[in-house]
């Protein structure tokens, strides 16, 4: 108790320092912020001043297509976060103020002082740091080119996404290097090409650059050139100044180490990619890719593309969907009647997609049915006079007109528009009309059937014409507008055509209309009376045919057309009698009066000493042709006589008729109707008549019990051969000594398309015809005695794919028949097989892959489709979508 505590601290001198200076640096941070805030608001915005005039400089720089740069861009964005903070505390900076007190040097709350002095402070000293830094003699650099630059396309492209990926496929995974795309004007090729172009935007591949070229018609290499040069770096005043050729170089030293795209959208002609710089593709194990647009298949080929793509026109409902956007849903549902209508309208564009637009957007502001209506009969017979076509449409297509080779082929293309929408118009036919024209050069060594040939192809090709079979065309509907469009009107002077082919008329239309018209088709109605006698001075080509109730024409109805050349009457099948005044047409040079009924050919005929072509095909009734008469028409060039003289039992092609075929020495095409053996003897005896038969129908072999048919091996342009009503023949005779000797190429009828036997009924087979590799169709009808088509054949054959390229089959009242072949066969391209009164028949000739995508249409009666055997469930029920029964008995 009592004890007294003493403690006691030493402080060492440095320790008080230390709390001292930390004491009064604390206290700073209130003793100077009532400063430091005004400071730094006067230095923030010393600092936005220096940020805004550094951003116009940015500015300036990227509207002139250049990139800030990055360091410039961190620096921007660090000022934009401090600008944040120091507003804050500026703002705050009044309520601190407020607490403080002792003139400033201590505060109210001294905590919240001191943290927020704290603040200001530092941020202070940050915007001076920025002030520091905010030095730049450069803030942007040249833009680096991307990649890829995307192109505009419409926001729904409808159509194309099938053949996009198709496309697509072909560049990322295939080796093709040189790829195109050929289609005919406003198809959509450039928006197909603009798809590609885009869908390397968002799709991974490991090409380093995509360029865009438009070439069009116009070809300049320097041009193609500046625009690749443009996309990779290359231009600038003194490179624009450079050769072609060094140019060239420079493309190429840049391009050989990347792996690009190139898409030349619109070439017209070769575009030689050498001379351009372009390091091939497929070369040195180049993978890059060329792709390019063309209205020409041909420029495929002189392009050397690895792959083409035909870019069609639209299906019916993708066509239908493009339309209706483009007029929109609620003109289409203004009222009931106007979508039918609609319809109509957007099946007049043929699945063309620039049709479709124009018309679409033409019609979006029509909402009565009256106008649609009207619209319908204006497309139908005056189009170029709707709004947007005459103006947009086909001065489009009209450059692939301007773009054919000659005055030639563009006569020659205006001339399919003789005939009705799609209208299958038949090669053979239409080249006969343009050899009657004169549009055919006969001065050639070649032949001029083959120039006409070359001719359809170049059509073909340009996407003017599309093939619908080897030897049918078709002018798809806008095309024949757009030609019509020039006939009629644009080169009037020099054309001028009347059109009313399809027109369903009854009567002929005023021939007041004819006077200066110079080609006139009339074909595909039901006209049965011709009256009058219309003045037609400059009339060249006049088309009646298909007319099938066509019966009385006056006398004089031809007497005032001096200059005809061409006068189709096929298919007038009330046409019995010849009209004696046709012979005063001495201008002519092409008469067709096939499929007609007329019985005699008089002999005043042999006034028309210039006929070129004459055809009398299928005229079954005709049973005279005076002697001599063929032989006065020294110019023939086609003379078409297959199945004629039907009723007449010996036969009106004997052997004298044939000698007067020998002094046609401009004959290049024949076919004939034969009706004995000696006959055809003396066809194959001479060259002339075999280098030019190109069908043969041979009737009424009386008292031929075998036909040597390896004979007609040396018809080398036999296309079609019938047989029909040779009731004593029992063999087809072929010879295959040569087949087993030439291994390599054991087919002899290599030409044959076509064969049709009728009433044969004591033949046992056709084995010859598993030496015909390319034909199309086969059709035999009440042989009685066939047992099966192909019965032996020598080993070599055994292995081949017979009837490889078949698109027909038609077997009718063949009451032993059981088989085609010992084996089933593939069938690749048979689109239809029909099956009548063979009852034996118990299995299909087709094997299983033959149904697999459901092309095949076989037709027969319902009794016949149940007896059939089957190798197993799975089989019938493949084949059981292509029957279509003929008795009405429902599968």
């Amino acid at each position: 108790m009592g004890n007294i505590c003493q403690i006691s601290i030493s402080c060492d001198g440095a320790i008080f320092n230390r709390c001292l200076d930390c004491f009064l640096g604390k206290a700073a941070y209130i003793r100077n912020l009532q400063q430091n805030v005004e400071a730094l608001g006067t230095e923030l915005g010393t600092l936005i001043a220096k940020k805004n005039d550094l951003m116009s400089r940015v500015v300036n720089a990227e509207q002139q297509q250049m990139r800030r740069l990055d360091h410039v861009q961190v620096w921007l964005s660090r000022v934009d976060a401090v600008k944040a903070d120091a507003d804050e505390l500026i703002r705050d900076g009044p309520q601190e103020i407020e607490k403080l007190c002792l003139g400033g040097y201590c505060s109210k709350n001294c905590h919240s002082s001191y943290e927020f002095g704290k603040q200001v402070a530092k941020k202070l000293s940050d915007v001076k740091t920025l002030m520091g830094e905010g030095v730049f003699e450069v803030v942007a650099e040249e833009k680096p080119e991307p990649a890829v630059d995307e192109r505009p396309t419409d926001a729904t492209v409808v159509g194309l996404q099938s053949q996009l990926e198709r496309v697509w496929r072909c560049l990322v995974q295939e080796p093709a290097g040189i790829v195109g795309l050929y289609g005919m004007g406003g198809v959509g090729k450039t928006t197909l090409m603009a798809l590609i172009n885009n869908k390397f935007l968002g799709s991974p591949t490991n090409f380093d650059v995509v360029i865009w070229v438009v070439v069009s018609k116009d070809l300049r290499l320097e041009n193609i050139q500046e625009a690749i040069g443009e996309k990779i770096g290359l231009v600038n005043d003194t490179w624009k100044n450079r050769r072609t050729e060094q140019k060239a170089l420079d493309i190429f030293r840049n391009l050989k180490e990347k792996k690009f795209v190139l898409l030349l959208d619109d070439i017209w002609e070769r575009v030689d990619l050498s001379k351009v710089g372009i390091p091939l593709p497929g070369r040195l194990n180049n993978k890059s890719k060329v792709v390019f647009t063309t209205r020409s298949e041909e420029v495929c080929g002189l392009m050397e593309a690895h792959k083409k793509f035909k870019v069609e026109c639209l299906s019916h409902n993708d066509a239908w969907e493009l339309f209706r956007q483009k007029v929109g849903g609620e003109t289409l549902n203004c009222h009931p009647d106007i979508l039918e209508l609609a319809e109509t309208v957007a099946k007049e564009c043929g699945g063309l997609p620039l049709a479709l637009i124009t018309i679409g957007r033409a019609m979006s502001c029509k909402r009565m049915p009256e106008e649609w209506s009207y619209a319908i009969q204006v497309l139908r017979t005056s189009s170029s006079q709707f709004p947007g076509l005459g103006n947009e449409v086909y001065p489009l297509l009209k450059f692939s007109y301007d773009n054919l080779p000659n005055e030639t082929i563009r006569s020659c293309l205006l001339y399919c528009s003789l005939y009705p929408e799609d209208y299958r118009i038949s090669k053979e036919n239409l080249i006969d009309c343009w050899i009657g024209e004169g549009f055919l050069n006969e001065s050639v060594n070649f032949g001029v059937q083959k120039e006409g040939y070359h001719i359809v192809g170049t059509l073909v090709h340009a996407c003017l014409l599309e093939e619908v079979e080897e030897d049918e065309v078709q002018m798809h509907d806008v095309i024949r507008d757009m030609a019509l469009w020039l006939a009629c009107d644009v080169e009037k002077e020099k054309e001028d055509y009347l059109v009313y082919a399809g027109a369903r008329l009854s009567e002929a239309p005023d021939v007041r209309k004819w006077e200066k018209v110079r080609r006139l088709s009339l074909m595909e109605n039901q006209i049965d009376n011709l009256s009058g006698v219309p003045t037609c001075p400059y009339l060249l080509t006049l088309f009646l045919n298909n007319n099938k109730q066509l019966l009385i024409m006056d006398r004089g109805f031809f007497q005032c057309m001096p200059r005809l050349k061409v006068l189709n009457l096929s298919g007038a099948k009330q046409l019995f009698y010849f009209p004696l005044v046709i012979s005063k047409l001495v201008s002519l040079q092409h008469l067709d009066l096939s499929d007609t009924n007329v019985a005699v050919l008089p002999k005043e005929l042999n006034a028309l000493v210039n006929l070129k072509c004459l055809n009398l095909e299928n005229a079954w009734m005709l049973t005279v042709i005076p002697r001599r008469l063929i032989s006065s028409f020294s110019s023939l060039h086609v003379l078409r006589m297959f199945g004629i003289g039907y009723s007449s039992s010996d036969g009106i092609i004997r052997e004298g008729e044939l000698e007067e075929l020998l002094g046609l020495k401009y004959l290049e095409v024949l076919s004939l109707t034969l009706n004995n053996s000696r006959a055809l003897h003396c066809v194959l005896s001479s060259h002339r008549l075999r280098s030019c038969t190109q069908a043969l129908y041979l009737k009424d072999f009386k008292s031929s019990k075998s036909l040597d048919v390896s004979a007609l091996a040396d018809l080398k342009h036999l296309k079609r051969l019938q047989i029909v009503e040779c009731y004593e023949l029992e063999e087809l005779k072929m010879d295959y000594t040569g087949v087993v000797q030439n291994r390599s190429q054991p087919f002899v009828f290599h030409s044959l398309r076509k064969i049709q036997i009728d009433d044969c009924n004591k033949l046992k087979d056709l084995t010859f015809l598993a030496f015909a590799p390319n034909l199309k169709s086969i059709e035999v009808n009440s042989c009685h005695g066939i047992q099966e088509i192909v019965s032996d054949v020598p080993e070599v054959m055994r292995n081949l794919n017979l009837f490889a390229k078949l698109q027909y089959l038609g077997l009718s009242s063949l009451s032993n028949f059981q088989s085609i072949y010992w084996k089933p066969l593939p069938f690749p391209h048979l689109k239809e097989m029909k099956v009548i009164h063979c009852n034996k028949l118990k299995k299909l000739p087709l094997d299983s892959n033959s149904a697999k995508e459901r092309k095949i249409v076989i037709r027969g009666y319902g009794e016949w489709w149940e007896q059939l055997q089957w190798e197993n469930q799975a089989t019938q029920n493949a084949f059981l979508p292509c029957f279509r029964s003929m008795d009405g008995v429902p599968y």
